[in-house]
């Protein structure tokens, strides 16, 4: 398959210092992802540059050859559409009830569905994630793992084909994380593109075809889902690299 996504010698700064380092990567369509590493290493950074939520100081992030930062309205708003990022902290709108945050998605991205479509699209994401409580309440009201069941299927309404994934299961209690990493799976299945971060070794090894090494916000080694399987000294590695 192409590469759907690539960075280019990218940089980042904040507080006049250096975040991301002369990153480079390309991301092969229809394979999935793992960014890891120590914490404050970079990780999140280097996902959300990724996705176009952060603009680099230095360098090109591009979207089948575009760069994103140049993309007119119409071209970043198919982009958007095919994309879809799911924070750590869920990042829900504090003052909007979940059926709204559920809605705009679909509002932006397809004005012609009716009321009702929506509200079918919503049941439907709402049952693949195993979130069953009131919709009519605003995220305040919701543990932390029910803000994060409700962040993903933000994310899922639309059907993305390219996928961001911020520590999505952190919060989660087992069962919930794995209905989300089956999800994850049948996106695998149906050959989306999957990026994400996390430190939990056991879903990096379950879902990842490669992983990548971030240190001090440079790419410090990529690895093979066949390298950690053959390799006990790699999967060590990796694990001491996520733990520290």
């Amino acid at each position: 398959m192409s590469d759907i996504l690539e960075l280019k010698d990218v940089s980042f700064f904040a507080q006049n210092r250096s975040i991301v380092e002369d990153f480079s990567w390309r991301y092969e369509e229809g394979k999935t992802t793992a960014l890891a590493g120590p914490s404050g290493g970079g990780k999140s950074t280097v996902l959300k540059l990724s996705a176009g939520l952060l603009v680099p100081g230095r360098g090109e992030v591009c979207f089948r050859g575009k760069n994103i930062a140049h993309m007119s309205h119409k071209e970043n708003l198919e982009f958007r559409a095919e994309a879809a990022f799911v924070f750590q902290d869920s990042a829900l709108w504090a003052n909007q009830n979940l059926l709204q945050i559920l809605e705009l998605p679909l509002q932006i991205h397809f004005p012609r569905m009716s009321a009702a479509e929506r509200g079918k699209r919503i049941e439907e994401v709402l049952k693949e994630v195993g979130y069953k409580k009131e919709m009519a309440i605003r995220p305040s009201m919701l543990s932390m793992g029910e803000q994060k069941l409700i962040a993903f299927a933000r994310a899922m309404i639309c059907r993305p084909r390219l996928l961001f994934l911020d520590e999505w299961t952190e919060s989660l209690d087992g069962s919930a994380a794995g209905r989300l990493v089956n999800l994850v799976k049948s996106r695998q299945e149906a050959h989306d593109t999957v990026i994400f971060v996390s430190h939990d070794l056991r879903i990096i090894r379950d879902l990842a075809d490669q992983v990548l090494m971030i240190q001090d916000g440079k790419l410090l080694i990529t690895l093979t889902r066949e390298q950690l399987d053959s390799d006990a000294h790699l999967a060590q590695y990796l694990e001491k690299g996520i733990a520290s």
